[in-house]
């Protein structure tokens, strides 16, 4: 047992480790033979009474504090082991990987202004009169949570309905539900999700709506109203639908005739289809948009039309644009070009005669023009394919055989040329195979002396017997070759139409990924392929 006598240095117990006193107090005082130096009990255990600083302390663990928390105004708590190696503390301090920290003088001790979502570890040092330890070992990570951030609201109408679209930071905590609240007033209604399809309004009145959100910490704050929506029974929409064009043919060919196109909304002069269409909130409309036809290779064939495209859904018959005609070949039984939403280019013909050009459908596009032969002159040109707004051009000697121009529109927030027809093929000195039309329909290949033309300029004397593209999602014609033998040219293929909707209101879905972008007020969908739509 411990020798309790007088030490000789004041009267001070004194023995092994083991003799401590069992039930000291605060400011007891023990020589310890075992550790060779004087011992002073403290509220951490038994210290060295040496003028030291502390050593670091030891088993860091942070808590997280989330319950009512302000959000962004996380807190953890951090507790921690004095070590007994060193000198007596006095304090202690906290420091949080993310900046923050706090000191006091047990443990635990609480750190607050952390970030909502935050993931800080810890450190903790130790200070008395003689110094500061070294920092402890970090502690593990910890997810601070708070109650949520007041969400953002954006809301589309519908049909007595509007869509709630709600974002916001979590705090750090799973929202658990939204309180969402009309103005005018009509009923509180929640859900844990989003989005959220909100009931029971009033077609012709405009709306904005509140909401807060909550976790397992509680409630945030309510957000700012949302942007007012007018809900409707019917949805006014534009839409321009251009089919696929038609490809051009081979040997002094026409050129493909561009895909059929009709326009309904306000914008003009255009093709005269009718105002906006009306379309009704729920309703699933079936959007399919065609391919360009195949250019021929070789002689001896005519270029394939391009493929229909349609919409269809209640609120109106199912409106279909026809594809553009392909365009003629040189073979006297093949050389009128094709009809289609607009005709393809009649081929050279037969000596010194024209080839008529196919004939265009009336409210979608144009006829093809009209091939020409002078075997006697030794020129051979195939007519232009018709476009949206005007014929393909008739051959004739040293004339530019262009394909018909498009029509441009405004629908997408800027210009664009739709549906030209492809130009021409030429042979034979100074002759000229045309651009295609308004820009965007193929060119027309040329060769043996002939000129050829790219976009209305030209590009070279005997370039090639090759007929270019239509340009893709435009409904362009591709341009005729003048190639004359089987199996060595190649003309234009025609390009794939599109589908556009334009309205005030947004899709509330669609497949097919249509290209989506929006100007002022409107929402846009640009059809490339086969899809859907749903307002």
């Amino acid at each position: 047992m411990a020798d309790l006598r007088a030490s000789g240095l004041g009267g001070v117990p004194k023995g092994a480790t083991a003799d401590r006193p069992s039930s000291p107090s605060i400011g007891d005082v023990f020589y310890n033979g075992t550790l060779g130096y004087q011992e002073i009990y403290s509220p951490f255990g038994w210290f060295p009474l040496n003028p030291i600083a502390p050593a670091s302390p030891s088993s860091v663990v942070g808590t997280n504090v989330g319950t009512s928390r302000a959000y962004n105004n996380g807190a953890v708590s951090v507790a921690f082991n004095a070590n007994t190696a060193g000198g007596v503390p006095a304090s202690f301090n906290v420091t949080a990987s993310t900046g923050q920290t706090g000191s006091g003088s047990t443990s635990p001790i609480i750190l607050t202004g952390i970030a909502s979502a935050a993931t800080p570890t810890f450190t903790v040092t130790s200070t008395n009169n003689y110094g500061t330890s070294a920092a402890s070992s970090a502690s593990s990570s910890v997810t601070v949570t708070t109650i949520p951030q007041a969400p953002t609201v954006s809301a589309e109408g519908g049909n007595a309905q509007a869509t709630l679209t709600l974002t916001g930071n979590t705090g750090g905590s799973a929202i658990t539900q939204y309180s969402i609240t009309s103005n005018p007033a009509t009923t509180t209604q929640t859900t844990s999700s989003s989005p959220y399809t909100f009931t029971g309004l009033t077609n012709g009145t405009a709306y904005t709506f509140t909401a807060t959100a909550t976790n397992a910490n509680g409630t945030s704050a309510a957000s700012s109203a949302s942007s007012s929506i007018t809900p409707l029974s019917t949805i006014s929409a534009d839409m321009l639908i251009v089919a696929g064009g038609g490809g051009g043919g081979t040997h002094q060919a026409g050129g493909g005739g561009a895909g059929g196109l009709k326009y309904y909304g306000a914008e003009t002069p255009k093709t005269p289809n009718g105002s906006a269409l009306t379309l009704i909130p729920g309703t699933t409309y079936t959007i399919s948009v065609g391919g360009g036809g195949n250019g021929s290779n070789g002689a001896g064939s005519k270029g394939s039309n391009g493929v229909n495209s349609y919409i269809s859904g209640s609120g109106f018959t199912t409106i279909t644009c026809d594809g553009g005609g392909g365009g003629g070949t040189s073979d006297s039984s093949l050389a009128t070009g094709i009809s289609g939403g607009s005709g393809g280019g009649g081929a050279r013909g037969t000596a010194n005669s024209t080839a008529a050009g196919g004939t265009g459908i009336s409210g979608q596009g144009n006829n093809g023009g009209n091939g020409a032969n002078s075997t006697g002159s030794g020129w051979y040109l195939g007519g232009g394919g018709g476009g949206a707004a005007a014929a393909g051009i008739n051959a004739s000697q040293n004339t530019r055989v262009d394909g018909g121009a498009g029509l441009a529109y405004s629908i997408t927030g800027s210009s664009v040329t739709y549906a030209g027809g492809g130009g021409g093929g030429a042979n034979g000195s100074n002759q000229r195979a045309g651009a295609g039309g308004s820009l965007i329909g193929g060119e027309g290949g040329a060769e043996s002396g002939a000129e050829s033309y790219t976009y209305g300029v030209v590009s070279g004397v005997g370039t090639g017997s090759v007929g270019r593209n239509g340009t893709q999602y435009r409904g362009s014609g591709g341009g005729g070759s003048a190639g004359a033998g089987p199996g060595t040219t190649q003309a234009g293929n025609g390009s794939g139409g599109i589908i556009i909707l334009r309205a005030t209101q947004a899709a509330s879905s669609t497949t097919g990924s249509p290209i989506y972008t929006t100007s002022g007020s409107y929402h846009i969908y640009q059809f490339t392929g086969s899809g859907s739509i749903t307002y």
